[in-house]
């Protein structure tokens, strides 16, 4: 996992973890804001652009290692953390591993209940489809279904090409297979949980249950939203969000391109 940033280090940190096939490079527009008022962490994780060398091993194993450069760059806490996706569900486990690691969470899209069949299916199937998977016209129409904005189309496919077949499977096995810890109920973070209301039923059901287990956690059913879609193609809805979050702290809101 590498770790790229932006900002003044003096300042508060902030973490934001990328979604499943995308990269650092997803949250350019919510970093141009941030830095601003944070030093914004953007981690990449295993498997992905520009740690495509490394192989993923699974949300476990990348929770251990955001809390080991937590504990090495940050004295062990950061003012905020946050992920799309694959990267919430990454919170979600650094936060049922160390209860007071940040003062606020997001979650945005994280699955938290098993999907049955994932293993039976995944192998076989990017066996057959990998070579497929990395078409350009094939990537376009991941692009679309990832609400990956056209200007970043480009940088998406360049990286789509650095996933191995190996992180690819593991990565999907992970997904998933993951299931919500009962020890995030200890966390000490003020949490929110934020889904989009067109995703599929178990994404709102996984944020439900996020809601139930986590203490005086805000849920935020977004009714017009699809998976990722108000951070990746709506940044400053998303940045709304998170200064009405912040206690009574104002990010400024920039024109974005």
């Amino acid at each position: 996992m590498r770790f790229k940033s932006s900002g003044d280090k003096s300042l508060p940190a902030i973490i934001i973890l990328h979604g499943g096939g995308l990269s650092w490079w997803s949250l350019q527009n919510e970093i141009d804001v941030l830095q601003q008022n944070y030093y914004v962490v953007t981690p990449v994780i295993d498997g992905h652009g520009e740690d495509g060398d490394e192989t993923f091993a699974s949300i476990e194993d990348s929770a251990k290692k955001l809390i080991k450069y937590i504990d090495e760059s940050h004295n062990g806490k950061v003012y905020a953390i946050g992920g799309l996706s694959i990267g919430a569900q990454i919170v979600t486990e650094t936060l049922s591993l160390r209860q007071d690691i940040a003062q606020y969470a997001i979650i945005e899209s994280a699955l938290v209940f098993p999907i049955k069949g994932t293993a039976l299916f995944t192998v076989p199937a990017f066996k057959l489809f990998y070579g497929l998977m990395q078409k350009k016209w094939c990537s376009k129409m991941q692009a679309k279904t990832l609400f990956v904005p056209e200007n970043m189309f480009e940088r998406y496919y360049e990286d789509s090409l650095k996933i191995s077949k190996t992180s690819l499977i593991n990565i999907t096995l992970s997904n998933g297979n993951y299931k919500l810890k009962s020890e995030i109920h200890n966390t000490r973070s003020k949490v929110m949980i934020v889904v989009g209301g067109k995703e599929l039923g178990i994404m709102k059901k996984s944020a439900k249950a996020l809601h139930e287990a986590i203490p005086d956690s805000e849920l935020r059913i977004l009714p017009k939203m699809g998976h990722g879609e108000i951070s990746l193609v709506h940044p400053a809805e998303f940045l709304k969000l998170l200064s009405d979050f912040f206690a009574n702290e104002n990010i400024k809101q920039t024109p974005l391109n």
